[in-house]
């Protein structure tokens, strides 16, 4: 996917689902599950991942645990009870939005119709 700029709107969406999903992760590994997910479709920079995660911290969604893995340090993320009630909102504003875009784009859809 080229345009960056959409990944980049969604990105606290996608750690708080992967996060969600799989209980705590490191940095790198959730830039390897988002490319396996999508095909290689969509590929998180560490220079885009790291300061969301920050940011995600900062703001009490996210808290870290440091472990020792072969002779390497990994810090994993994993969600606060704040940032397991924010992926409810976070993927209803983000199932909203997409409605919304589809609605636009193609106009002739019924509106109905849930994705």
């Amino acid at each position: 996917m080229s345009n960056s700029n959409l990944i980049k709107g969604s990105l606290q969406t996608i750690i708080l689902k992967l996060l969600e999903e799989n209980d705590k992760m490191y940095g790198y590994e959730m830039t390897q599950k988002v490319k396996e997910l999508t095909a290689g479709e969509i590929k998180i920079t560490e220079g885009a991942l790291y300061p969301a995660l920050h940011k995600l911290e900062a703001e009490g969604l996210l808290t870290t645990e440091v472990q020792q893995v072969d002779n390497r340090v990994r810090k994993y993320y994993s969600l606060t009870k704040s940032g397991k009630k924010e992926v409810s909102t976070k993927m209803a504003e983000l199932q909203a939005f997409v409605e919304n875009m589809q609605r636009i784009i193609n106009p002739n859809i019924n509106p109905s119709l849930k994705f």
